[in-house]
């Protein structure tokens, strides 16, 4: 135990903090392209040109339905049989931003139909074009609704990004099994790569919260942190069970 703490963790850990720092980087780079690739796609599949929806369902459904692992081979090893040759990271990029766009489009229709047809109507009413609608009335809403939900997939890509190491991009968890590797001691860098972990994701929900309560309303304000505070009061006994 004084050699994990005093010795080895000390020794190891900037390599894993290196790792951290691309897995960072994949996460914050993939969801700033993911964020518009589905609010586009979402608008799109509302758009009401057929062509264009069934285009941007296939798309949802291929990327939804094909593991990512695969989707990141595919663009690693297959685009350059075509002459199109991305170094690890951009390819990385590429796959997990199409990925989470996929899923983040439906989370988009989901909070754009969730917003009141007579909220349209007003607007129509006081002479807005379609394009002024979405642009001062529904989406100000609907992104507000949908921000729990994509913090949501934000953290889950900052997992998710450990399958990034498969296509050689020394993350989190590829120089962890480096260190493996040259120390043969899994069992403790497993342990130091899964801590690094927590920490990411627990820093990333706190601040997914604090967006979250920003953007709601002064007057919902309030009932926004109790909720935020009994969620978190639940999480350990949920944990329990």
């Amino acid at each position: 135990m004084y050699d994990f703490f005093f010795v080895f963790f000390p020794k190891h850990l900037p390599s894993l903090i290196e790792g951290a720092i691309v897995t960072l980087e994949l996460s914050i780079l993939s969801m700033a392209l993911a964020i518009p690739i589905g609010l586009l796609t979402a608008l799109g599949r509302n758009s009401g040109n057929k062509a264009l929806e069934w285009f941007l369902a296939a798309y949802v459904e291929i990327w939804r339905d094909v593991p990512l692992i695969v989707q990141l081979l595919v663009i690693y090893f297959t685009l350059p049989q075509i002459g199109l040759t991305l170094p690890g990271f951009w390819a990385a990029i590429l796959g997990l931003s199409l990925n989470v766009g996929a899923y983040l489009s439906e989370v988009f229709r989901a909070a754009i139909a969730s917003i009141d047809e007579g909220q349209r109507d007003a607007g129509i009413a006081m002479g807005m074009s379609k394009v002024t609608i979405y642009r001062r009335v529904i989406l100000p809403q609907a992104l507000r609704i949908a921000v729990p939900t994509v913090g949501g997939y934000f953290i889950s890509l900052l997992k998710d990004s450990s399958l990034v190491s498969f296509i050689a991009v020394n993350e989190l968890l590829r120089n962890g099994t480096i260190i493996i590797s040259s120390t043969f001691r899994s069992m403790e860098v497993y342990v130091m790569v899964a801590m690094v972990y927590f920490v990411l994701s627990f820093v990333a929900s706190r601040l997914v919260r604090r967006v979250e309560i920003y953007l709601t309303p002064a007057y919902l304000r309030p009932a926004a942190k109790r909720a935020a505070a009994a969620a978190s009061a639940a999480a350990p006994a949920a944990a329990r069970t």
